[in-house]
């Protein structure tokens, strides 16, 4: 999609939407969607720089601090909220996203105090993510046309819980307060919808 029409507005391409200064950091810790991601918003006009670490987010925060920043929350090596306070040090007009699997009020409310203007959950798509950046302070996001169902977005937190105790059943089921046998059953299922 390259053009983009809003009620009493011309239309205007992708490049318009990000103004002059198009430049984008990605951190993730995720290669994969990473990678997916900056040749995405490469594709849109982005001039991309990526990082997979916080302390590698902060290097190239303080190094080219840039106009737009797509940060996810937990990365290996601590806390996303830390690059956005680089960025924040070193710039205070970026347009900051923070994605995460992990949301909850408390840390949206801190992302925000911080200067993040958005906040998304994982799974977001390039276009969520690019609506996100170039929207326009007291415009309004559409919702999603297919949100995940409550089922599928606690399936995805026990999946993460689950992959964050290395695969154990039993400390899984600790750090949920669930239990162990409950959560047999339910890893043994296939994804809901």
């Amino acid at each position: 999609m390259t053009e983009k029409s809003t009620a009493g507005q011309s239309t205007q391409s992708d490049a318009e939407l990000i103004g002059p200064d198009r430049t984008l950091l990605i951190v993730d810790d995720d290669g994969p969607f990473l990678r997916r991601l900056a040749r995405a918003m490469e594709a849109r006009g982005f001039t991309v720089d990526i990082a997979e670490s916080v302390a590698e987010g902060i290097a190239k925060a303080k190094g080219n601090p840039p106009k737009h920043a797509v940060i996810d929350l937990r990365l290996g090596d601590g806390s996303g909220l830390d690059v956005i306070e680089a960025i924040r040090g070193r710039r205070d007009d970026t347009r900051m996203i923070v994605l995460t699997g992990y949301g909850n009020i408390a840390t949206a409310v801190n992302a925000v105090k911080l200067g993040a203007v958005d906040y998304l959950s994982k799974p977001a798509d390039a276009d969520d993510i690019f609506a996100a950046l170039v929207q326009r302070s007291g415009e309004r996001v559409e919702p999603p046309e297919n949100p995940m169902s409550a089922d599928r977005v606690r399936w995805e937190h026990i999946q993460r819980v689950y992959e964050m105790c290395d695969r154990n059943v039993s400390e899984t089921a600790r750090r949920l307060n669930m239990h162990r046998r409950t959560l047999q059953r339910i890893l043994a299922k296939r994804a809901p919808k």
